[in-house]
C-alpha cells in the first residue's frame, strides 16, 4: 500500500486519531499482520521496519522544516 490511506480506510481499520499521520498507509497492513500473527515479535519485520522508517523519516523531515524557519525567522 504505497498510496495515502483515506480517512474511510483508516476508520474501517480502526487506526486510533493519533497515529493517522503521514505513515498511516504502512500501520494499516501493519496492524493486519499483528492481528493475523497474534502480535509474534518475530512475525511482521519487514512491515514494522517500513513503519518505524517512515516514522523515523517524517521526523526528519519536520525538523528539517522547523529549522529552516526559525532560521528564517531570525
Amino acid at each position: 500500500m504505497s498510496e495515502k490511506a483515506s480517512q474511510q480506510d483508516m476508520a474501517k481499520s480502526r487506526i486510533p486519531l493519533e497515529y493517522r499521520d503521514y505513515c498511516a498507509n504502512l500501520l494499516i497492513p501493519l496492524n493486519k499482520c499483528r492481528g493475523e500473527t497474534f502480535y509474534l515479535p518475530w512475525k511482521c519485520e519487514t512491515e514494522r521496519h517500513a513503519y518505524e522508517k517512515c516514522q523515523y523519516d517524517d521526523f526528519k523531515r519536520r525538523m528539517k522544516e522547523q529549522q529552516a524557519k526559525a532560521e528564517e525567522e531570525d
